[in-house]
């Protein structure tokens, strides 16, 4: 692995449990900051549980039991004095299917903000307007809904609600992003307008996508990680896994052979 960029997020001997299931089996990994780096491998394989891991969202289910080291950006995040909600606001997620609230595309945007800042610290009227024109900016959508930002979030398209979700973490500033099949939902015209904001975002922030889609992960990131039954079977630059993957497991899942 080449190493002109530091390690984002570290995970040594990353193991999970759901009940008595074991999910992630000893999960080495490093991952850079600021590229994108693909999931790949055939559904059940750990991929959204690896994320899910680094996000801390899977400890909401009782019966999860991790062991070994999660490192974000250097700390241990999954210490025991780490407070969850500066974990979360540091690592923003996007699910498969867009989930803005039920709120104005503006207070969508601020949601976060206003979640992790202090009442008294937080920024009002032009500088709070300034915050979400940032933040739409950023993701390609303000000259679509700059003249309506306080309707509904609810009734913008599938593409604009997805790339609203992404425009909602960044007034945190987090510095990873995970995204689990973020274009799941998507037609072709949607999925190829969040490809670009990812190329647009990458380089401000590290990026993690679960795709099950091989011409998806081959054109949206920079390397990728193939997994098999919840171990980590290869992680190299994406165009060599493609082209010449060092191991027989990936090339058959690339191939078609099976998944």
């Amino acid at each position: 692995m080449a190493d002109a960029n530091p390690i984002a997020v570290r995970t040594e001997q990353l193991s999970l449990w759901y009940g008595t299931f074991q999910a992630l089996f000893d999960v080495d990994l490093e991952i850079r900051q600021g590229i994108i780096t693909s999931l790949i491998g055939p559904s059940g394989c750990g991929k959204t549980t690896f994320l899910r891991t680094v996000n801390r969202i899977n400890e909401r289910l009782g019966y999860v039991r991790t062991t070994g080291k999660v490192e974000v950006m250097g700390h241990d995040i999954l210490a025991p004095d780490v407070e969850l909600a500066q974990a979360r606001k540091q690592i923003g997620m996007v699910f498969q299917r867009p989930n803005p609230l039920p709120l104005s595309i503006r207070d969508n945007v601020l949601f976060g903000y206003r979640l992790h800042t202090p009442r008294e610290d937080r920024l009002k009227g032009s500088a709070a307007d300034e915050i979400v024109e940032s933040a739409l900016r950023q993701v390609v959508l303000w000259d679509e809904v700059k003249d309506r930002l306080g309707s509904s979030a609810t009734g913008l398209s599938l593409e604009e609600q997805q790339k609203l979700c992404i425009a909602r973490l960044l007034p945190v500033k987090p510095t990873v992003l995970l995204m689990d099949e973020p274009c799941s939902a998507l037609d072709p015209r949607g999925t190829e307008a969040v490809e670009e904001l990812l190329w647009e975002l990458r380089g401000q922030y590290t990026i993690i996508i679960v795709t099950h889609n091989m011409a998806q992960a081959r054109r949206a990131s920079d390397e990728c990680i193939f997994m098999l039954l919840g171990k980590v079977v290869e992680h190299t630059a994406t165009e060599g896994m493609f082209v010449a993957p060092g191991e027989k497991q990936t090339a058959d899942y690339i191939e078609g052979r099976y998944g």
